[in-house]
């Protein structure tokens, strides 16, 4: 009985630390994209999306599919640093979903000269190639 309650206890601890470093690489992630999008940077915020095709953006004007229409998107809608200003997010809910997908939901604020905007985030994460990256983004 003892040497099954410490096979749980290992089990359980590699369970938490693998979800904790994880969920630390996609903090990581998110920061690097406010430090880049308040940079004006969106070549390198984009970098936390997923480079495919099959990136999913839902926002107010409907659904995107792929990496290069999102950035472009982006391009259009936020022309210049006036109209990116600076964003913060804050992180609602962070949940890992399997293995290999997490979800995460939160809040971004754009201050800026000529109005803040803000609104809601739900991001799927995936793991590709030992890198999280967010696979899904439906913001509003």
């Amino acid at each position: 009985m003892k040497m099954q309650t410490l096979l749980t206890a290992l089990l359980l601890s590699a369970v938490l630390h693998a979800q904790s470093a994880d969920e630390k690489q996609i903090r990581t992630t998110l920061d690097r994209q406010t430090a880049a999008w308040n940079s004006g940077n969106l070549e390198a915020f984009m970098d936390g999306y997923w480079r495919s095709d099959s990136l999913m953006f839902i926002g107010k004007s409907g659904v995107t599919y792929g990496w290069q229409n999102t950035l472009n998107n982006y391009k259009k809608g936020y022309p210049d640093t006036a109209a990116m200003g600076k964003l913060h997010f804050d992180i609602i809910q962070v949940k890992r979903l399997s293995v290999i997908y997490f979800s995460v939901v939160g809040k971004w604020h754009l201050a800026r000269s000529i109005g803040d905007l803000s609104g809601h985030f739900t991001l799927l994460f995936r793991k590709i190639n030992n890198k999280w990256v967010i696979v899904s983004d439906h913001s509003s």
